[in-house]
């Protein structure tokens, strides 16, 4: 008996051990009941009640609700952002409560992967805070009577897009003389003209009440926090600041003419091709562009462009061809490419490569991109983003030549006279314009981002999140079909695989093409990583959740520029072992490791037995520390669209060229088929660009 009591003893004590363990180590539910109940007796320098404030998150509103007890301490946060995408922002959501209870205050640290919707419940929480009255809003110093501010130099910041965004600015008694901002993290020609153009926008309102730049709102709202920041230290009460400008719809505009050998509409990646090209041929140019900046979808392209039998592939000892090139690009878009557009863009890509070397755009970096038999998109020396690298660039040559570009001005109809296009209707802010030109040139993108013609060409698309600029909706595709233009592979829209669903960032296919690899939430590869973006994107719809991890290590970021924004923008997760990055995306780390050291033995071996993959294989993943981000498959770009010949020019359902009109880009389709490869976006900008322009150019000469 008396055994017997000490063996039940001894299990008591082992199962209370146990017990006690599980307490510590399960991770709780979030219940907003329980957590208001443990902070109940709370204590704070806050006045008691409920407070309630919202921010602009990623999919609309995010709210927050706060609650103060008795001692003045916070004793609830509830946070609702039914707008938010479910498996990112959403499921942030109770944790940053849980943050805001354990702070106590306005510095939670957010939630990695979910950088959006942190920075919304931040603002939220310091604006229901700075109501609450607390410690957060201190009372600081005061302007004297009848005065804005205390003259002087102040310095604010705020979180971006990329990183601190700093505003410095210097006031007067009751007014603002200058304003220096600093946002080095922010994404080149989005964000970074938002740090230009704002300025001028609060020196002429001398306010924070302005409107954000289109298309770089996170960046727009970073600087007006931060300024903000600074008036607040000047002793400014915000609210006295002058209200934003209203605007009458309903006032008259004037009706302007302007006069032009080509009109371009777009200055995306192939509208500035043609643009600096017709300039050369000495055309008057005008540009028609819808957004405050130039760039389009271009902007957002981050891997490089395909061209074959380029002298930089020949100086690195890469041996590719033409046909190569053609083939790969039928074989991608499952052979309903148009043939002949292919073997032009095909053909003339390594001359195209050598024109960017002479405006100071070399792109000499060559690697692998998905469904590429050799080595041939080419990036930037750095590894940098293309799209903004060529932006920027041909800016740069736009300025030097003179180019004129209309911002804010959306073009709205092509005027059609005699059987020929002979001109543009536009709508810009304050007139109506009338731009009479001998050629047009279409260059306006695709409709990425224009929810209603996806929806109507794919309704099982409704809702997928989209990679497109904001002016991408297809105006030129309307417009064409207005005067009788055919459409071609209008329903062909691409989903690119490695999406950042909170951010819609794009992850260049750089990183895979220089070594990255895919797992599920098993910690298991499915697939070849660099198929064609179509397979690629099926195969991780199939996974688990729907999504996948992009892994890499520490050697691929520094061979890489891109990955820097990555960073910067807190999408990505980093460890300092392959077992500590699986534990913090909640993969079984064995499971991981071994993942791991099966594909490094295959790079060894150049033989991937488990998925066949043969490129991207020149190093292993073995330099500490290891990094992942979350992806998914996301609209990327929309393959069909206005039908054109091999110069370009826009052909009718009657199969005719339409005298006047041209198009060159994504507004166009038969260049991609069924699928576009990485790279050929970029060629295709830049070479039916030229096409585009030297057409048009010849054809006002007649």
């Amino acid at each position: 008996m008396e055994k017997s009591r000490r063996i039940y003893d001894a299990i008591a004590v082992v199962a209370f051990v146990i017990v006690l363990l599980a307490v510590a180590f399960i991770k709780p539910t979030y219940n907003p009941n329980k957590q208001a109940e443990q902070f109940a007796n709370a204590e704070g320098a806050y006045t008691p009640g409920t407070y309630t404030a919202e921010a602009d998150g990623f999919g609309g509103k995010v709210a927050l609700e706060l609650t103060i007890g008795d001692n003045g301490g916070i004793t609830n946060a509830v946070i609702t952002g039914d707008g938010e995408t479910p498996d990112v922002g959403g499921a942030a959501i109770p944790e940053l409560a849980n943050q805001i209870l354990a702070a106590q205050s306005a510095e939670i640290d957010g939630v990695s992967g979910a950088t959006v919707t942190s920075t919304a419940v931040k603002e939220a929480l310091a604006a229901a805070i700075a109501e609450a009255g607390g410690q957060e809003v201190a009372s600081g110093p005061k302007a004297a009577d009848g005065n804005l501010f205390i003259p002087g130099t102040y310095t604010g910041t705020a979180k971006g897009f990329g990183g601190d965004v700093e505003v410095e600015v210097e006031v007067t008694e009751n007014n603002i003389e200058s304003l220096n901002v600093t946002g080095d993290h922010e994404t080149e020609n989005i964000g970074t003209f938002a740090v230009s153009m704002l300025p001028d926008k609060i020196l002429a309102a001398q306010s924070v009440n302005v409107d954000a730049i289109s298309g770089a709102t996170v960046t727009s709202k970073a600087i007006l926090r931060a300024l903000q920041d600074a008036l607040k230290q000047a002793g400014c009460d915000i609210s006295k600041l002058p209200e934003a400008e209203a605007v009458d719809a309903n006032a008259p505009k004037s009706e302007e003419t302007v006069d032009a050998d080509i009109c371009i509409v777009g200055a995306g990646g192939a509208g500035m091709t043609a643009a600096i090209k017709a300039t050369e041929n000495g055309k008057k140019v005008v540009v028609l562009e819808m957004m405050p900046y130039a760039g389009g979808n271009t902007t957002k392209a981050t891997g490089g462009m395909n061209a074959a039998e380029t002298h930089y592939q020949k100086e690195q000892g890469i041996e590719d061809s033409v046909e190569t090139f053609i083939e790969d690009t039928m074989e991608g878009g499952h052979q309903i490419n148009n043939r002949d557009l292919v073997t032009i863009m095909a053909e003339k890509s390594a001359a195209a490569i050598d024109w960017l070397d002479s405006i100071g755009a070399p792109l000499p970096k060559v690697s692998f991109s998905g469904g590429a038999t050799n080595q041939r998109i080419h990036a930037p020396e750095d590894g940098s983003g293309v799209g903004a690298f060529l932006v920027t660039r041909f800016l740069n040559k736009m300025d030097e030549l003179g180019i004129n570009v209309m911002y804010e001005t959306r073009a709205t109809d092509l005027i059609f006279e005699d059987g020929a296009v002979v001109g543009v209707k536009a709508e810009g802010k304050t007139a109506n314009y009338t731009i009479n030109a001998k050629a047009v040139i279409l260059a306006t993108g695709g409709f990425g981002n224009n929810q209603d013609m996806i929806v109507k060409y794919r309704s099982d698309l409704k809702g997928t999140v989209s990679t497109s600029a904001p002016g991408a909706m297809g105006d030129g595709i309307v417009m064409a079909e207005a005067v009788g233009a055919d459409l071609v592979d209008i329903d062909q829209i691409q989903l690119h695989p490695t999406v950042e669903q909170g951010t819609s960032m794009l992850i260049t296919e750089s990183v895979r093409g220089d070594g990255a690899i895919l797992v599920n939430q098993e910690g298991k590869r499915f697939t070849n990583e660099l198929l064609t973006r179509d397979k690629v994107s099926a195969a991780e719809l199939e996974q688990t959740g729907g999504y996948a991890y992009i892994i890499f290590d520490q050697r691929l970021r520094d061979g890489l520029k891109a990955i820097e924004k990555y960073v910067s923008t807190g999408i990505t997760v980093q460890g300092d072992t392959i077992e500590d990055l699986a534990g913090q995306i909640d993969v079984d780390p064995a499971t991981l490791a071994e993942t791991l050291d099966t594909w490094n033995k295959a790079v060894a071996a150049k033989k991937d037995a488990e998925f066949e993959r043969d490129t991207g294989m020149d190093n292993d993943l073995s330099v500490a520390p290891y990094y992942a981000i979350k992806i998914a498959p996301g609209i990327h770009h929309t393959m069909g669209g206005v039908k054109i010949d091999t110069k370009a020019e826009v052909i009718d359902k009657s199969g005719n060229a339409i005298p006047g009109l041209f198009a060159a880009g994504e507004v166009t389709g038969g260049v991609h088929g069924g699928n576009r490869l990485g790279g050929n976006a970029v060629a295709d900008i830049v070479i039916f660009g030229g096409i585009a322009s030297d057409s048009a150019v010849e054809y006002c000469d007649k």
